[in-house]
C-alpha cells in the first residue's frame, strides 16, 4: 500500500474544506482566511470538480466573497436537477433587498466605508414610507423582526453582537458577528452580487410599484371591513 505523504494529506483536506464550505454557502474571507486563500489557490480545480454537476463558481476577490450558483446550460446540453435551490421570496422581503442594497450603492458612490451597520429601528425607518399605516406599532415591528430573520438566514445581513453579552449568534458557522449593539444588524456586501446594478437601476420604478401594491393592499383591506 503507498503511504499517503504529509503534503498531499494537506492538500486533500484543503480542498475538502474548500469544497464543503462552498457547498454549505457563501464562503466570506475574513470568516476563515486560510480556508480562503485556499479556495483562491484551488479555484481552477473547483471549476473542473462542479461543472459536471451544473454549478460554477463565483468569486468576487476584492469584496472578499465566494459562492456556488447553478450555471446557465448550453445549446443541447441536457438538463439537470437543481442542487441551488431558487428561493420564493415575499413582497416584504423583497422590498428589505432593495432597500439594502440601495444603502450599498450610496456608500459606494460617497466613498463611505466598506461596512454598513444599521439598528432595527433604522431599517423600520427605510421600510416604514413604503408600508401601510396600520396604527399599530408593535404589530409593525414584530413582522419586521421575522423579515430580518429570513434576510439574516439568506446571509445578506448579519446580526451584531450587542456587547452587553448577548451572542447574538445567526445561526452561520462562526459568523456570530462582531461587537456592536444590541439590535445592530451588517449588510452583506454580497447583496451586490444578488440585486445587480440592472436592476438597480429600475429602483424608483420599482419602489413607486411596491408602494402602489401595498396602497391596495391597505385600501382593499379597509374594504373588506364590516
Amino acid at each position: 500500500m503507498t503511504d499517503v505523504q504529509p503534503n498531499q494529506a494537506a492538500g486533500r483536506n484543503a480542498f475538502s474544506l474548500v469544497l464543503v464550505s462552498l457547498m454549505k454557502g457563501v464562503v466570506h474571507a475574513e470568516d476563515a482566511p486560510k480556508n480562503w486563500q485556499a479556495l483562491l489557490d484551488l479555484q481552477a480545480r473547483v471549476r473542473d470538480h462542479v461543472a459536471p454537476l451544473g454549478l460554477e463558481l463565483i468569486v468576487d476577490e476584492a469584496e472578499g466573497y465566494a459562492y456556488l450558483r447553478q450555471r446557465v446550460l448550453g445549446e443541447g446540453e441536457p438538463e439537470l436537477p437543481r442542487l441551488v435551490p431558487r428561493r420564493p421570496l415575499g413582497f416584504q422581503v423583497s422590498l428589505l433587498l432593495v432597500l439594502l442594497r440601495k444603502k450599498l450603492a450610496e456608500s459606494d458612490a460617497q466613498g463611505d466605508s466598506t461596512r454598513i451597520i444599521l439598528s432595527r429601528e433604522q431599517i423600520a425607518d427605510l421600510a416604514r414610507v413604503f408600508l401601510p399605516d396600520s396604527g399599530n406599532e408593535a404589530r409593525l415591528m414584530d413582522r419586521l423582526d421575522a423579515h430580518l430573520n429570513k434576510v439574516v438566514e439568506m446571509g445578506f445581513l448579519r446580526r451584531l453582537r450587542g456587547k452587553g453579552g448577548r451572542d447574538g449568534r445567526d445561526g452561520r458557522d462562526g459568523r456570530d458577528g462582531r461587537d456592536g449593539k444590541d439590535g445592530e444588524f451588517e449588510v452583506e456586501r454580497i447583496l451586490k452580487a444578488f440585486v445587480d446594478a440592472q436592476w438597480l437601476s429600475e429602483f424608483d420604478r420599482r419602489l413607486a410599484a411596491y408602494a402602489e401594491h401595498l396602497k391596495n393592499e391597505s385600501t382593499g383591506a379597509e374594504d373588506a371591513e364590516p
